[in-house]
């Protein structure tokens, strides 16, 4: 099954962090919570044969409408950057 990919990368982000987590991010002016446990981009690239030099972290994010998106982020200065969106 292919993924609809949102044309996301360089979007512009807040992230709100909790126990070094995320817990919420507004993308698109949309306001997300965190609806799964995110995982670390780091942990995802391990078993792969040539991983990426990516880190980050991945987690699914509904909004108050009940529309969900996976969302790949990582550390960009002072804040975050996103990386990718999809369904």
């Amino acid at each position: 099954m292919a993924h609809a990919h949102h044309p996301a990368s360089g979007a512009q982000i807040a992230v709100w962090m909790a126990n070094e987590a995320p817990a919420r991010i507004v993308y698109r002016g949309i306001r997300y919570r965190v609806t799964d446990t995110p995982t670390r981009l780091e942990d995802e690239m391990f078993m792969m044969t040539h991983p990426l030099p990516i880190t980050g972290w991945r987690f699914q994010g509904t909004d108050p409408q009940g529309q969900s998106l996976m969302f790949d982020i990582r550390p960009d200065g002072d804040g975050w950057a996103l990386i990718r969106a999809f369904v």
